[in-house]
């Protein structure tokens, strides 16, 4: 898969690395071993962090800045890292959807990104445009229903928007029927290197969804 950027991103966020990996993988019920890592992430986090914090982290921070950049009110439409991250440090119960979504989850826990999941045979053409959502844009938000991605960064595919730092669209979301994943890293500003980050990613996947064929690149605007 092929990232192009649109020139507003490039403005918006010069510093942007967007780490793709492509694997195919097999999607199971997240297993408890998965689900107590997941825990402990998250109780490690509140151990660490007070509320105020959370949005101070490097990572979030970065994704912040560019929500306002693009002009985005990021404290009405918080990236999904910090949504979780608050929801860790609040003490509130995580959501377990599935191995490929929780695991996810864990990574965004640990390096503060945003990251988007998507079932690769749900993808319309193999080139994805980042780019700022329009007014009126037609974008369903995973649990969320009509999503406003208006002054967002949003990835497109041929049909349209798919993902945002804020939520992923219902259409090409990852159940489990899915066999081909695309993520897509969203490192803003970073926190967690690239290379540490990559390397947790694919021994995640490795050990909990039996992923093999894994592909590994890094775009920039």
């Amino acid at each position: 898969m092929l990232i192009k950027f649109e020139d507003i991103i490039r403005k918006a966020a010069p510093a942007l690395q967007v780490v793709t990996i492509e694997a195919s993988v097999g999607n199971t019920p997240t297993s408890d071993e998965l689900w107590s890592l997941i825990g402990k992430a998250a109780s490690d986090l509140k151990e660490v962090a007070e509320l105020s914090d959370i949005n101070k982290r490097p990572a979030i921070k970065a994704t912040r800045e560019a929500y306002k950049a693009c002009g985005k009110e990021p404290n009405r439409y918080r990236p999904s890292a910090e949504a979780l991250c608050r929801r860790a440090v609040k003490g509130m119960e995580l959501y377990r959807i599935n191995t490929l979504v929780d695991m996810i989850n864990l990574i965004s826990l640990q390096s503060g990104y945003s990251i988007g999941g998507f079932d690769m045979d749900k993808i319309e053409g193999d080139v994805l445009t980042l780019g700022v959502g329009r007014e009126g844009e037609p974008f369903e938000g995973i649990g969320r229903g009509v999503l406003n991605i208006a002054d967002m960064p949003v990835y497109r595919d041929a049909v349209g928007g798919i993902g945002t730092p804020t939520s992923d669209n219902e259409r090409t979301k990852l159940g489990l029927e899915t066999s081909r994943l695309l993520m897509c890293i969203n490192i803003y500003g970073e926190e967690m290197p690239v290379d540490d980050v990559v390397s947790l990613t694919v021994s995640l996947l490795e050990k909990y969804a039996e992923a093999d064929d894994i592909k590994v690149n890094l775009f920039k605007p």
